[in-house]
């Protein structure tokens, strides 16, 4: 009898530290805020990410996995600012009831412009593409991902205090090296005259790096790919680009490349390459975490606006 009773509370022992010794399971709406969680919750999570690699968030459709994984969730990750438009409603179904973190909190949002002037013609128009007021990319500033991370951190320690000092350590460490790549993305930048800092993207996704590193981009599209350019829109760049000569013409991972091999062939220009903004590459290649986007994008802008 008191080897079973000595069994009995060694086996209940034994189940306890199983469960306390679970990782928390966290859900991340797109790859950039699914990397963050797993630099500061290493081993301590098992993260799921609603929108890949190469995923367009801006347009994306939730699937009852999706809501499964929401259901179970313990912690959930969203980068705010509007960007997940589709967040509130998929929550609402999987009936979640759990912690959310709005990662961007503190963020000083970037105001986006209602009305465009047209330099050569002095025409004021509205941009069509222009939902809203406010840039949700806040991201493509390492200055407010290191927020992101902050915000982050006290998160994960509020749902897991268990496990408070690695998240915390962890934290610390992942904030050191985004402001190391901040210095390095100025550095970078600071090797092209600032005339010849103009960038012609897909979509208006970068204007949070303009303002934090001084490079001027343009697109045919505002912030939300859901839009579909005015032939108007199109032209009015094409005459920019060829009163500019500006030569650094990109394509994001998560867009269709069409348009801007157009405009690129309208403006007598040649597409450079790829640039990730909204959603990271495929595990393996370059632009696979958050810093390794900025260590791809970074080098290849350099160039392109080098021949500007």
């Amino acid at each position: 009898m008191r080897f079973f009773v000595k069994t009995l509370i060694l086996s209940l022992v034994l189940c306890a530290s199983t469960a306390w010794a679970e990782p928390l399971r966290v859900v991340a709406s797109f790859s950039i805020m699914g990397d963050m969680v797993k630099n500061v919750g290493g081993e301590d999570v098992v993260v799921t990410t609603l929108v890949g690699p190469d995923g367009d968030a801006h347009v994306y459709e939730p699937t009852p996995t999706d809501a499964k994984a929401v259901s179970n969730a313990q912690l959930l990750v969203v980068n705010g600012l509007h960007f997940e438009g589709w967040m509130d409603r998929l929550v609402q179904s999987a009936g979640y009831r759990g912690e959310i973190v709005v990662v961007s909190q503190g963020v000083t949002p970037r105001q986006m412009k209602e009305e465009h002037e047209d330099a050569a013609h002095g025409e004021q128009h509205h941009d069509p593409h222009h939902h809203g007021t406010i840039d949700p990319h806040a991201w493509q500033d390492l200055a407010n991902g290191v927020i992101y991370v902050d915000n982050l951190i006290a998160a994960l320690v509020k749902v897991d205090p268990d496990h408070a000092e690695a998240y915390r350590r962890r934290g610390a460490a992942y904030r050191a090296q985004l402001q190391d790549t901040d210095r390095w993305v100025r550095a970078q930048i600071a090797t092209v005259p600032a005339a010849q800092r103009r960038v012609i993207t897909s979509h208006d996704a970068f204007g949070y790096f303009s303002a934090a590193y001084g490079v001027e981009f343009l697109a045919p599209v505002g912030w939300n790919t859901e839009n579909e350019p005015s032939a108007k829109d199109v032209a009015r760049l094409i005459r920019q680009i060829k009163q500019e000569k500006t030569r650094a013409l990109f394509v994001e991972n998560m867009s269709d490349p069409r348009l801007i091999k157009r405009i690129a062939r309208e403006a007598g220009g040649v597409v450079g390459g790829t640039l990730y903004s909204d959603a990271l590459a495929p595990a393996g290649q370059t632009g696979d975490s958050y810093i390794g986007m900025f260590r791809h994008n970074v080098p290849a802008l350099t160039a392109a606006m080098a021949q500007n």
